[in-house]
């Protein structure tokens, strides 16, 4: 289950330098975040983490949390919500649509719309789109980016394929590498072994649907698993039976609030 926060506006694409690139990533700034690291998810908030935390990952909007390695969060496959009047105005056709011109809508977040990925012109200029995103958090200071709804083709209603998604991603994490951020395969654990280049992987509920090891098959320890209190506690425990000391493993409420907040949960093992 993805989480998706308050709209913002998008931002126009600059112009990043490969040669630049390449020297970013042959100076190994790319690194990813500390192995089995004390993790904290705040897409809820940003509100300040306990001392013990190492890893912090918040909305593009947000600023870093400091002395933390900070991951930025993005919707990069689908509209965030409060952002459809955006997409409208300056680029309605990268708003995906059935054959009667209708809006495809993700089922379960139905205030977001699919992006169409289903050309390689539509997916340049998307990836313009979101690589702007990616500098403006690399500008802010976090070092790496987590672009959500890689799976958004399963809500498609068959319009869009694994392939789309595949070649999508492929230009996400060229422009990520760019902007001098490592980049998490978000979910989508089918996609784990397609070589994509993702540096490491944010799995959600992954003990649930017990699909971790297809996540740790590629990714080794470098898994930032969460878990959620609403499917119970049973699955938290088993993954820190399992991976405790060796992976960055959490358990958080469903809505993600900031600590202080009704219903705020926070556990790590």
């Amino acid at each position: 289950m993805a989480h998706r926060r308050p709209g913002h506006p998008a931002q126009a694409a600059r112009p990043v330098s490969a040669f630049l690139a390449a020297l970013v990533a042959l100076a190994g700034l790319l690194a990813g975040p500390p192995v089995a690291g004390v993790a904290d998810y705040q897409l809820g908030g940003a509100y300040t983490p306990d001392s013990s935390v190492q890893i912090v990952t918040r909305d593009r909007t947000a600023k870093p949390a400091e002395g933390t390695y900070s991951i930025c969060y993005v919707n990069a496959f689908q509209t965030q919500p409060g952002s459809y009047a955006w997409w409208k105005a300056h680029h309605p056709k990268l708003l995906l649509r059935n054959a009667s011109g209708n809006l495809v809508r993700d089922p379960g977040w139905p205030d977001e719309v699919l992006l169409d990925i289903r050309t390689p012109a539509k997916r340049a200029t998307l990836a313009r789109i979101v690589g702007a995103w990616f500098e403006t958090c690399a500008a802010d200071g976090f070092q790496g980016t987590e672009p959500d709804n890689l799976d958004s083709w399963t809500r498609s209603r068959g319009l869009l394929s694994e392939s789309h998604a595949v070649a999508f991603a492929k230009l996400l994490v060229r422009d990520a590498h760019r902007a001098g951020l490592a980049i998490a395969q978000k979910n989508t654990p089918e996609l784990s072994a397609k070589g994509i280049g993702f540096d490491f992987a944010v799995a959600e509920e992954c003990e649930v649907y017990r699909e971790c090891g297809a996540y740790t098959k590629t990714y080794g320890r470098r898994v930032i698993e969460i878990e959620y209190t609403d499917n119970g506690r049973a699955a938290y425990r088993r993954a820190c039976a399992a991976r405790a000391g060796t992976h960055s493993i959490m358990l958080r409420d469903r809505d993600v609030v900031p600590r202080g907040a009704a219903g705020y949960v926070f556990q790590t093992c």
